[in-house]
């Protein structure tokens, strides 16, 4: 009877060990997550954010959608590309992807 009484104790202290390692294993994992996924993400955010308030008239842009062209307006949301001559569209600001390189 000793015996189990002496492990019993032993287990005991274990599980609290345990839950300590639990803890610390969820703090690591949340850690590891926003370093590689959240971090990165809202500096991209970023970045596009301060590439769409750079944007200016004459510029040749690139939509996410695919649609090439010059800007030849520009308003709070939105800018208007002419993407032949005399054919203009409406587009978000946000939906600019990138400058276009040349042809």
């Amino acid at each position: 009877m000793n015996i189990a009484y002496a492990l019993g104790s032993q287990g005991a202290q274990g599980q609290g060990g345990g839950q300590w390692t639990g803890l610390v294993m969820i703090v690591m994992m949340i850690a590891v997550f926003y370093f590689l996924l959240i971090r990165p993400q809202q500096r991209k955010q970023k970045q596009h954010r301060n590439f769409i308030e750079g944007l200016k008239k004459g510029d040749e842009v690139v939509t996410a959608g695919g649609l090439c062209g010059k800007i030849s307006g520009i308003t709070d949301n939105f800018i208007t590309l002419e993407i032949a001559e005399k054919v203009r569209v409406k587009v978000l600001k946000s939906t600019v992807a990138d400058i276009a390189k040349g042809e």
